[in-house]
């Protein structure tokens, strides 16, 4: 691997690494998240479509890469939702450990991926460090039943969000065009959902289009659009391929929960840190298990 592919490899590690402790830090409600983080993708999918010369694909091809990025702005709202529960730093290794075992049944059932025997018990045992990794990060030394409720909520929505992730993966694979000339329609969707989620939402709560905190998280969505565009790029053959690309896209996942635990206030004590860490190390082991077989 050169330094170039690693270096364009690691864009997501900080891209999707800082975008939920930026969008935390900067506050507001889901909504105002979303919408700003839409637009802030747009703008920088725009201006990489215009410095590439690149138009918008037509017909199946631009519909399903919309409904990629529909997709994903769905799922992004229950992930943000989540983050009102129980922290970007804890909701982030969970819904990373969903979208694994997404993608990872996703590859089985409907790609024929573990071909064999050995294969599939490798398979099935990186699907169980994923669970048991995910477990580990939400640990915490004193349990209490409000505590439980809310976990058991974000774990809910989290898993019901996986769907819409699951469709921004998935939808593409319909289409013939490459992830960078996909990536300017999948923004469109995503702005789509916001603006109609910020619309429904104004008739019982104040519009998040008129409050100046959504207009901020478009500095939070230069970091997606940031991340999401390195590892399209990332997964091309000639840079680091789809498996090493995404293996290295899955570090984000420890700078996300290390961030919203440093920089949010949203504290562990020292046994539930160190639970915390071994988590994630099983989440990245079993992310190279996964794509590797």
């Amino acid at each position: 691997m050169n330094t170039t592919a690693l270096l364009i490899g690691l864009g997501p590690l900080l891209g999707w690494g800082l975008y939920p402790t930026i969008a935390s830090k900067i506050g507001g409600r889901p909504v105002n998240q979303i919408l700003g983080s839409t637009l802030g993708t747009l703008i920088f999918a725009i201006a990489f479509a215009l410095f590439k010369g690149m138009g918008l694909p037509t017909g199946s091809d631009l519909i399903f890469s919309i409904l990629s990025g529909v997709g994903w702005a769905i799922a992004q709202i229950i992930t943000f939702q989540s983050f009102t529960l129980v922290g970007s730093s804890r909701a982030m290794p969970i819904t990373t450990a969903f979208q694994l075992l997404g993608a990872s049944l996703w590859g089985v059932f409907a790609l024929g991926n573990w071909p064999g025997v050995t294969a599939k018990i490798l398979g099935a045992f990186a699907l169980v460090l994923i669970i048991l990794g995910a477990w580990l990060t939400v640990w915490t030394e004193k349990k209490n039943k409000e505590d439980s409720h809310l976990l058991r909520k974000a774990v809910l929505l989290l898993a019901i969000g996986e769907i819409g992730y699951w469709a921004y993966s998935a939808a593409p694979q319909a289409t013939s065009i490459d992830g960078m000339h996909a990536f300017l329609p999948q923004a469109i969707g995503m702005v789509i959902v916001a603006v109609i989620y910020a619309i429904v939402l104004s008739f019982k709560e104040k519009s998040a289009l008129v409050e100046v905190v959504s207009y901020k998280h478009i500095f939070s969505g230069f970091f997606f659009a940031f991340a999401a565009l390195t590892y399209l790029i990332s997964a091309q053959p000639n840079m680091n391929g789809l498996a090493t690309g995404f293996i290295l896209s899955q570090t984000s996942v420890v700078l996300a929960t290390l961030t919203g635990i440093w920089f949010l206030g949203q504290k562990k004590t020292k046994k539930e840190m160190t639970v915390t860490i071994i988590g994630l190390v099983l989440i990245l082991v079993a992310a190279t298990i996964t794509v590797l077989l």
